[in-house]
C-alpha cells in the first residue's frame, strides 16, 4: 500500500495530500483504516487525533466522513463513537460500487 501511496507520503508514512482521482483517494483511506485499531471504540475527538497524526493537511473531518462514506469506519447515530468496520471493503469492491 505504502508503495502505491508513495508520492503522496511523507518519510514518516504521513499523508501528505488528499489524492484528486478516485482511486488513489480510496487508497488513501484504505492506508488511514490501516492504523485504527479493531475492536476499539473512539470517541469523535480520539478519531480525529488518529487521523492528524496519519495527515499534514489538517481535515479530518473530511477524512472521518470518507472513512465511514467508504465503510471502513462506522459510528453511532449520533456520531459520538466510531470504530472500525469489522469487515474492510476491498479495492475491487470500491471500485464496483465507485468506479
Amino acid at each position: 500500500m505504502t508503495e502505491i501511496l508513495k508520492s503522496f507520503l511523507d518519510e514518516n508514512g504521513v499523508l501528505t495530500a488528499y489524492p484528486a482521482k478516485r482511486k488513489m483517494k480510496l487508497y488513501a483511506l484504505m492506508y488511514l483504516a490501516g492504523k485504527i485499531e479493531a475492536d476499539r471504540i473512539y470517541s469523535e475527538k480520539e478519531i480525529n487525533e488518529l487521523l492528524n497524526r496519519w495527515h499534514s493537511f489538517n481535515d479530518p473531518a473530511t477524512l472521518r466522513r470518507e472513512l465511514f462514506t467508504h465503510r471502513f469506519i462506522t459510528r453511532t447515530p449520533d456520531g459520538t463513537k466510531y470504530s472500525l468496520e469489522k469487515v474492510q471493503p476491498t479495492i475491487e469492491e470500491l471500485e464496483k460500487r465507485y468506479g
